[in-house]
């Protein structure tokens, strides 16, 4: 692939479909979460033969805010009942609509509450830790580079990353749970690899021209990336616990937007500021 073609002519334009996927973000709320993040009820339903498209509409045509899933076990992958999770309806008033609809001895359910309060606190833990990590991360390529453009473009990067793939998630109308926001940080390391392998290899390195160098970085960090959505999509494929599901979903996204963010966005940066530079 002749990358000095792609690129030389045509960078400027490239370095668009980023910021274009950065300016089409959903407006609104910035994360769903679920009832372990902002308080409710989750109820529990052991057993099998339940279907969760049927209860799921006949629920929400009751009330506002019901959250049906499978429950599956570990072992077999076997649907062994629902999950039921609302924020904003009594447990017993549910619960009663359910026996409109689905015969449960009381052996096989069972519910959990989480509080308001503590759920809230815990949320606000938690993006304390993202912002924390991200500004750590910020700090370390600002002295790796002291460079302030291509500084820039890595932070850019990643906040793309994460914007983008909340505003997919948000989009398809997934709740994030507290492995969503464990997720996420994830996602911050692994945008930074990526940008840092790019950055190094056309402003440190001194082996090849400048394309040749490009090129390299693009072969290795899209082999690391390709090797990373296989395992992270074979997971999703496996797994039998949602939270896990919820997590491989999160990076497979956010790997899919780096390669976008990374390879057109912050590589046409530094591409710009070299010619500049020169």
């Amino acid at each position: 692939m002749n990358l000095e073609k792609i690129y030389d002519k045509n960078y400027k334009k490239l370095l668009l479909i980023p910021l274009i996927l950065l300016a089409l973000r959903r407006t609104g709320s910035v994360i769903e979460r679920d009832v372990s993040l902002k308080g409710g009820i989750s109820m529990t339903i052991e057993k099998e033969g339940l279907n969760e498209e049927e209860i799921s509409s006949f629920l929400n045509s009751r009330y506002d805010d019901i959250n049906v899933r499978v429950l599956t076990d570990l072992s077999t992958r076997k649907n062994i009942g629902l999950i039921i999770e609302s924020s904003d309806v009594e447990e017993e008033q549910i619960k009663g609509t359910l026996r409109e609809k689905v015969e449960f001895a009381d052996e096989q359910y069972s519910a959990e509450s989480y509080s308001a309060t503590f759920s809230e606190s815990f949320y606000k833990q938690l993006i304390m830790v993202l912002v924390f990590a991200f500004i750590l991360m910020a700090l370390v390529v600002a002295v790796t580079f002291r460079t302030f453009i291509p500084s820039l473009a890595v932070i850019l990067a990643a906040i793309t990353d994460i914007i983008v793939t909340l505003a997919i998630i948000s989009l398809f109308g997934f709740q994030i749970s507290a492995g969503g926001i464990t997720a996420f940080l994830l996602v911050i390391g692994y945008s930074i690899d990526t940008d840092i392998l790019l950055t190094t290899k056309l402003l440190k390195r001194k082996i090849g021209t400048l394309y040749e160098r490009l090129g390299q970085s693009i072969k290795t960090g899209l082999t690391m990336t390709i090797t990373s959505i296989s395992a992270v999509f074979v997971g999703y494929l496996f797994s039998a616990a949602s939270v896990l599901k919820e997590i491989f979903l999160i990076i497979f996204i956010a790997l899919i937007i780096d390669i976008i963010s990374t390879y057109l966005g912050n590589a046409s940066i530094l591409l710009w500021y070299i010619k500049k530079k020169k």
